[in-house]
């Protein structure tokens, strides 16, 4: 008998797989990770980007204009309802850019979606971003 994942394992999956893409410098494979609608709310809530495009865009001028000298995931919470999904964990980077050194912690929050049985990134935020330099 073939063990199935559960749904909450694909969904830490997937997170992985689109954190690994942008650490990586692969980030034109976020796509396929990503819902065509997927919102990105800039932190505060004080903007936001539609689109699939848009948000491998931010991905991209980070990883092009960035260089992570850390990253740390921690305390995932995973919540499945039916075909869709929150989850939250807590990361802590340190980066590069522009010449000076940041540290960077908080907690990214996702919402996903599933259709056809493939889960996709549809929503996103980060919420308690907290930037100093190092």
């Amino acid at each position: 008998m073939v063990s199935q994942t559960s749904d909450v394992e694909r969904v830490k999956d997937l997170i992985h797989l689109i954190n690994s893409a942008w650490r990586e410098g692969r980030t034109d494979d976020l796509s396929a990770l990503f819902h065509p609608d997927i919102v990105m709310v800039f932190p505060n809530f004080s903007g936001s980007a539609k689109g699939s495009s848009a948000m491998v865009a931010g991905f991209k001028d980070f990883c092009e204009n960035a260089h992570v000298h850390e990253y740390a995931e921690s305390n995932f919470q995973i919540d499945v309802i039916g075909n869709s999904a929150v989850a939250s964990f807590s990361f802590v980077m340190i980066y590069e850019r522009d010449g000076s050194k940041y540290r960077s912690t908080g907690r990214d929050l996702w919402v996903f979606s599933k259709s056809d049985s493939e889960w996709k990134a549809a929503w996103r935020t980060m919420l308690d971003l907290h930037e100093e330099p190092v």
